[in-house]
């Protein structure tokens, strides 16, 4: 195993993901999007009515589950960036 250096010491690994790792992340629900001429086109249910109705939403990296918890408690899930940011998105630090 080769020793750290001062600089792997200043840089955060990029964490990844195992089966059942997805219920510890916040996860990024594209609901729809707007044409450049035209009215909002809904993809799927919103998070608010997931939270209302009890109804599944899917994020992008693909996970399907009913919203419940408060994402400000956890961090990013490492897909859905990678999905955002590959679509040129700009995302909260």
């Amino acid at each position: 195993m080769a020793a750290s250096t001062e600089s792997d010491l200043r840089t955060s690994p990029v964490p990844t993901t195992e089966d059942g790792d997805h219920e510890r992340f916040t996860h990024i629900v594209l609901e729809g999007y707007t044409p450049k001429k035209g009215e909002f086109v809904a993809l799927g249910n919103s998070v608010v009515e997931g939270m209302i109705n009890s109804t599944p939403v899917t994020a992008l990296c693909g996970k399907v589950w009913v919203p419940g918890r408060d994402p400000e408690k956890y961090p990013l899930c490492p897909t859905c960036r990678e999905v955002a940011t590959t679509l040129g998105w700009s995302l909260p630090t």
